[in-house]
Order: structure tokens, then C-alpha cells, then sequence
């Protein structure tokens, strides 16, 4: 478990993987990265309460380097990868290692289960778990079925696999799990996806922590693009493509107001499209709140520009690794 400022979740997420229903000996393994709220404290706690949690430093403070140093110390064949603000539903390791024994796989993962708990993070929940916020990603949809998949939430892996594709690439501070399992598809393993494995997951909860996650995840995916041009596919263009249209449309827009040009006037209808389009998302998702369902505009908003504007800049090359 990689954490870092995960003070209000740790927790819940540490409880749900000790309070397991699973038959086998189990540790957990807390890399703990430089934070600015009380986590290395808690972990510290935490350790100090139950010998299976073990602490490991992780100074570089990203993510695959913390996952790469936790593997490292872990003791058993099964990694289990966890979110400090994540938590397992009750059989997940259970069911998980069942799974790594009937399909053979590599890696076993499902649901991205985003769940609320207030206005605003219930709005970024129920974008994260509809095909108008992430376009469809398969493990942010329930109705998603079980079998082979590009990627999966989190995951549950054969350490051998891992140890066969060399482990995360420390070079990627964002996108790590997706290339991951692209390597382990490429060396042969199988990625395999069940919705019997749930994990609810605590969305960020203000609009600032939501773009910048946004707009980094754009960046290393396009990384990730720039390293395995194959990968690339219509979902994720889309983003930068509709934001190039959209300030390309308001920019002639204005440009034809003051010209008085009806053509370039005209190009108005690209931004007014996707506001047709944040509109009918808001309308038709389910089980929000009214003020829940206020707030969802702006968050489809900030989601899709921060991850198209983060996807057009890029990667600085001095961040590359």
C-alpha cells in the first residue's frame, strides 16, 4: 500500500485488509511517503498495534517507487496492490487468489466502486462511474462482464509475473498500473477482470485536488503513448481533441463576433455541443443528489479539459526518469 497524505482514509482502508475473510497468513506492507498531515504517524500506529503491518520508507515520495520498495519487503507469492483511500469489500483477497488459481493469470483485478460522501465527491463518484466521465473504462463500470482485460483496478498479482516484467517503471510518476499490465500482456500473462472484486474508492473532494489529478494523469498517459504508440486509442484522444476544438471554436467564435464573419461566428457550435453534452449527462445519471447533480457540470468539466490540457503539454523531459 503506497500512501501519502492519506490521514482521513488510512484507517478504514488498513482495517479492510486485516479484517479479511481469507484462510491464509497475511501481511501489510505501508510505504510511506514524505506527506503533510499525520499519515507516517498513523502507520506508525498502526505497526506498532499488529505485527502483520510492516512500515517501509519511501523518500522519493511516487508512487512505483513506493509499490517496488513494499514488494520488495513483502514475504508471500500474492501481492496485493491497495489504496491508502481504497478499501476492500470483505472477500476480495479470497476471492482474488481463486481467481489467480482457475484462470492462470498474471494479474486478477475489478470495480473502481467511487463512492461519495458529500455533495461534491458524490458528483466526482458518479463521474467516475459513468461512461460521460472516463468514457467507458472497464473497471469503473459495474455492468463491465468477467474475462481478459487491457487493465484492472489495483490488482491482485503472482509475484513471479511481476518479477518477470521487472516490476513498476519508477520513471512513471502517473499511468504505472496501466503500462504495467500492458508489459504483462506483452510477456504473455493473463489480465484478468472480475466484478466480483470491489474495492470503494474515496474520490478527491475539491475542485483543485480534482484538476490536478486530472491534468497529470493526462500527462503521463500521454507518456505512456509516447513509449507504446500502439496503445493509443480513441478514448483517450478524445479529451485533448474535443479541448483543441472547443478553444479552437470560442476562439473563432469571438474572432467572427468582431468581424461581424458568420462563418467563423458559426464555430461557436463546438463548445456549445459539449455544453449539449454535460447536459444530458447531468439529466440522465441516476441516484444523485440535487446537490450532487449541481455541482456535476463543473465536475465533467474539470475532469475532461484537465485531462485533454495535461495530455497536449505533456511530460517535461527532465521529469521523464
Amino acid at each position: 500500500m503506497p500512501i501519502r497524505n492519506e490521514e482521513r482514509h488510512l484507517r478504514a482502508a488498513v482495517e479492510r485488509v486485516i479484517d479479511q475473510h481469507y484462510p491464509g497468513d497475511l501481511e501489510v506492507v505501508l510505504a510511506v511517503a514524505p506527506s503533510e498531515d499525520r499519515t507516517a504517524d498513523i502507520a506508525a500506529e498502526l505497526a506498532a498495534a499488529d505485527p502483520r503491518i510492516v512500515v517501509v520508507d519511501n523518500p522519493a515520495g511516487h508512487t512505483p517507487v513506493g509499490l517496488n520498495l513494499a514488494i520488495a519487503r513483502a514475504a508471500h507469492d500474492i501481492i496485493v496492490r491497495v489504496d491508502g483511500h481504497g478499501e476492500l469489500s470483505r472477500d476480495y483477497i479470497a476471492t482474488a487468489v481463486r481467481l489467480l488459481e482457475e484462470t492462470g493469470a498474471g494479474n486478477v483485478g475489478g470495480l473502481m466502486d467511487a463512492r461519495g460522501t458529500g455533495p461534491l465527491s458524490e458528483a466526482i463518484a458518479a463521474a467516475y462511474n459513468s461512461r460521460f466521465g472516463l468514457g467507458g473504462g472497464g473497471f469503473h463500470l459495474a455492468d463491465t462482464p468477467a474475462g481478459p482485460a487491457d487493465t484492472v483496478f489495483l490488482g491482485v498479482f503472482r509475484r513471479s509475473a511481476l518479477a518477470d516484467v521487472g516490476g513498476f517503471d519508477e520513471t512513471l510518476q502517473r499511468a504505472q498500473d496501466w503500462e504495467l499490465n500492458y508489459r504483462l500482456r506483452t510477456a504473455g500473462h493473463l489480465v484478468y477482470f472480475s466484478p466480483a472484486l470491489r474495492v470503494a474508492y474515496r474520490p478527491r473532494d475539491s475542485f483543485g485536488a480534482l484538476a490536478r489529478q486530472f491534468y497529470r494523469t493526462g500527462q503521463w498517459r500521454r507518456e505512456v503513448a509516447r513509449r507504446h504508440p500502439e496503445t493509443l486509442s480513441l478514448r483517450y484522444l478524445a479529451p485533448p481533441v474535443a479541448v483543441s476544438a472547443m478553444g479552437a471554436g470560442i476562439v473563432g467564435g469571438i474572432v467572427g463576433l468582431v468581424l461581424r464573419n458568420r462563418l467563423l461566428t458559426g464555430l461557436f457550435i463546438v463548445p456549445l455541443t459539449y455544453l449539449l453534452f454535460q447536459g444530458v449527462a447531468t439529466a440522465t445519471m441516476t441516484g444523485l443528489s440535487p446537490a450532487a447533480r449541481l455541482r456535476l457540470p463543473a465536475v465533467l468539466a474539470t475532469m475532461h479539459i484537465a485531462w485533454g490540457l495535461g495530455f497536449l503539454v505533456g511530460v517535461r523531459s527532465e521529469d521523464r526518469g
